[in-house]
């Protein structure tokens, strides 16, 4: 069976942990797409129910991305290159340092963070999306567009 084959039958998106994908990048890079959740929100579930169920989301995701579900609220320490990220109490409870920096301080929640492999944010873009939303982002993404033209111009040309 052809790798085209197989990929076509893959049903669910291969998350993976920070430190997982971290390790698959240093092997073999590739994009990074990071879901910022938290127990509590509705569409993140929402989402994991009806938008990461999408075929067309799967595919690409599991072809051009290392796709990560972080917990903003993780209280388990990440470790990566060198630095401990650690769970810090704050408002109604608190959040992983790690997800803090990589959404700029703006906390809310579903919001999906893309980066390219040096881990550089491409984009960060909050709220729910629906499937042909989310995979035009992450064409975007994945297809380098982000490096010649803006996001707004390739809306509007899409």
């Amino acid at each position: 069976m052809s790798t085209l084959s197989l990929r076509a039958q893959e049903k669910e998106i291969k998350w993976m942990t920070w430190e997982e994908a971290a390790t698959a990048n240093e092997k073999a890079p590739k994009k990074i797409f990071v879901d910022v959740y938290t127990d509590w929100c509705g569409w993140c579930k929402k989402m994991d129910q009806t938008t990461f169920k999408d075929s067309a989301v799967v595919e690409v995701m599991n072809k051009d991305f290392y796709a990560i579900h972080l917990n903003a609220e993780q209280k388990e320490t990440i470790h990566w290159k060198g630095y401990d990220f650690n769970w810090v109490a704050g408002g109604r409870g608190g959040t992983n340092e790690l997800a803090s920096i990589i959404l700029d301080g703006q906390m809310s929640f579903p919001t999906f963070v893309m980066l390219d492999s040096d881990y550089k944010t491409i984009a960060i873009s909050p709220g729910y999306q629906l499937g042909d939303s989310l995979i035009k982002q992450l064409k975007f993404a994945a297809g380098e567009i982000y490096k010649t033209m803006d996001w707004q111009t390739y809306l509007s040309k899409s």
